[in-house]
């Protein structure tokens, strides 16, 4: 009977077998070779080793990390999609990966040249950008650090152009050692000239305020009335008004003579810093041109603190504090002294504050003596020691000797105000001692 389907119908029959049901797990029959067969057809090559796979090691979503020593072995990725497939013999040597990814501690991939149609845009070269650039400043922007890298005997972050062995004028974040030393420094070398202008200047006004106070302070106890109360002496506001009165001529007037001596010193130490004469005739001279301009400044600070002083005692040592540097902004700049002063102290707060209490710090040492002085003075003489010759002459003796004593503050306070002031003109921008001598004029 024949195996077709009759006409017309559409269920397809299945052959019937001509043998022994196939095994299914019998492994397939081996391929038939043409040429050995002889029978015709088109040839088929013969298989052979499979290719490399790239991603035949991969677990995960990231590329494998080969086994290193010492190291525990981890997977790809903390959840693999599947079982991990066996490392592919293929795989380059080192554990780098086909795709470019290199394993830890193996050589970098050598790099890709730019696309074409990418070309590098012009104007800029190739590197970091350099100060003196087109579009780039020479110097940094408000709280970037300078551009200067540390060499010997200097410190990273100077302007360019900073000597760091600049005999004034103290680097930026050279600290307060190298301060002191150019302080010592500009005292080692202007002291023959430095030390008569303070007795010439200084001196004479503090011993004559000292002799004042002998003659014309009120005296007198106070006394008692019937009823207990205190009453004050016969003409005591007007030996007062008269006392103070006579201080503030004399200070107005031997102001002045102060104002020059602060200008010649000052003169001085900018001059010898830069290696230039600084004789003292010629620094008198100088001192001498710039006296009533500093005294007039001098007199405007005096009422500001005293200003501040008759609120409270905080305000006023505030004012001198943060106005401490107006002679040399004056001297060197002659321009707006107080509101520099003032703005070079809030600035960098922390910085001039502890160099002007290092320069205040000789004033109250200075101060210390004399109260040391006065009080020998009265055990000695008493405390009206003007009534008698012998006891005048005493306590005159004593407070000459005060002002004298008090000279090297003096000298401390002039040195320590004039490289305080380099210094922070330096932490604004490139500055010498010789620049500094030429802007005295």
């Amino acid at each position: 009977m024949s195996d077709l389907p009759p006409p017309g119908s559409t269920e397809p029959v299945s052959p019937t077998p001509s043998g022994s049901p196939a095994d299914p797990t019998a492994p397939p029959p081996p391929a038939t070779d043409p040429a050995s067969s002889g029978s015709a057809g088109p040839s088929v090559p013969a298989p052979g080793p499979a290719p490399a796979d790239p991603w035949a090691d991969q677990t995960g979503y990231g590329p494998s990390i080969p086994h290193q020593p010492g190291y525990d072995a981890q997977p790809a990725h903390p959840n693999p999609s599947g079982p991990a497939t066996p490392a592919d013999p293929a795989t380059p040597p080192g554990g780098g990966d086909p795709a470019g990814w290199t394993a830890p501690g193996a050589a970098p991939p050598p790099s890709y040249p730019t696309p074409p149609g990418y070309p590098t845009m012009p104007g800029y070269p190739a590197g970091p950008p350099q100060a003196g650039w087109p579009g780039y400043p020479a110097h940094p922007m408000p709280g970037a650090a300078y551009p200067v890298a540390a060499g010997p005997g200097a410190y990273a972050g100077w302007f360019p152009g900073i000597d760091p062995q600049d005999p004034l004028v103290n680097p930026p974040h050279a600290g307060i050692g190298p301060w002191f030393a150019r302080c010592w420094g500009a005292l080692q070398r202007g002291w023959r000239q430095l030390l008569p202008i303070v007795l010439l200047t200084q001196v004479p006004p503090a011993m004559v305020i000292g002799v004042l106070t002998l003659v014309l302070s009120p005296d007198g106890q106070m006394a008692t009335a019937p009823d207990g109360s205190p009453v004050l002496p016969e003409d005591f506001w007007a030996q007062t008004l008269g006392f103070y009165g006579a201080i503030l001529f004399a200070g107005l007037i031997f102001g002045a003579l102060q104002a020059m001596g602060w200008a010649a010193g000052t003169w001085v130490i900018a001059r010898q810093a830069a290696g230039q004469p600084a004789g003292l005739g010629a620094a008198f001279r100088y001192g001498l041109s710039r006296a009533l301009g500093l005294w007039g400044w001098t007199i405007v600070v005096s009422l500001l603190v005293t200003l501040g002083a008759c609120f409270c005692l905080l305000p006023g040592l505030y004012a001198a504090l943060a106005l401490a540097l107006f002679g040399p902004v004056y001297l060197f700049e002659r321009r707006d002294p107080v509101g520099r002063s003032w703005r070079m102290f809030h600035s960098r707060f922390g910085m001039v504050l502890g160099r002007v209490a290092l320069v205040v710090a000789a004033l109250v040492v200075a101060t210390l003596l004399d109260v040391v002085l006065s009080g020998i003075s009265g055990a000695l003489f008493g405390l009206e020691p003007m009534g008698a010759v012998g006891t005048a002459i005493g306590a005159v003796t004593l407070t000459v000797l005060s002002a004298v004593v008090a000279a090297p503050t003096y000298l401390a306070q002039q040195v320590g105000l004039v490289v305080t002031y380099a210094e922070q003109r330096a932490q604004e921008g490139p500055v010498t001692a010789a620049q500094l001598a030429a802007e005295l004029g």
